[in-house]
């Protein structure tokens, strides 16, 4: 059992510690504080996760498909390239 890098010896020890300084009868409301800030953490993080995800197809999508301006100059490009360039003649 490996929680953030700290084996379970560690936990026990942080755990009495807990304990005794703020007593059996804090102890539960500590850990429901403690519980619904990590629920709201991982709300957070799936609200964040799920928007990443949004933006990231939005992009892949509009990359996907090119716009109406990039077809217009595209086809500029394309026909000023049938345009030969004037030569100097010099002597």
């Amino acid at each position: 059992m490996n929680f953030f890098g700290i084996g379970l010896p560690e936990t026990i020890a942080i755990a009495v510690v807990v304990l005794l300084v703020f007593g059996p009868k804090k102890l539960p409301e500590i850990g429901k504080s403690l519980g619904k800030a990590l629920k709201g953490f991982q709300e957070a993080s799936n609200d964040f996760q799920s928007e990443f995800k949004k933006e990231v197809d939005a992009i892949a999508s509009a990359v996907g498909e090119p716009s109406e301006s990039v077809v217009k100059t595209s086809g500029q490009i394309e026909s000023s390239e049938s345009i030969e360039p004037k030569s100097d003649k010099t002597l």
